[in-house]
């Protein structure tokens, strides 16, 4: 259960954020596990890589330049998956970004702790 969590999570969050905005559309459950696992994907291959060669503007911005890289990855996964997947622009993106690690950090620390506890 360990390894598919992640996947889980993921495609909870891009539920959730599919549900509250308009510029941010997914097709179905099926698509948000799809994109979860071609983000999980992309966040364990190319984001280390951007994230290494932009750690000098990373640091002048205090780790707020990373919403930025996740965000192009998040528009990224969006080009990957097609039509099942679209967001509306760069701001919606950005906007979302924020929300799926503010959501990631709560399903992680708040839930996901409690249930193990037990």
């Amino acid at each position: 259960m360990g390894c598919v969590l992640p996947f889980i999570v993921n495609a909870v969050t891009l539920m959730v954020v599919a549900g509250f905005f308009d510029g941010f559309y997914l097709e179905g459950i099926g698509a948000a596990i799809m994109a979860s696992i071609i983000l999980t994907l992309i966040n364990l291959l190319i984001r280390p890589l951007l994230v290494v060669f932009t750690l000098p503007i990373t640091v002048f911005t205090l780790g707020l330049f990373i919403f930025i890289i996740n965000a192009a990855l998040l528009m990224l996964t969006a080009g990957l998956m097609g039509d099942a997947f679209s967001i509306s622009g760069f701001g919606m993106a950005l906007l979302a970004a924020v929300i799926i690690a503010i959501l990631n950090v709560f399903i992680n620390n708040v839930i996901l702790d409690m249930f193990q506890k037990k």
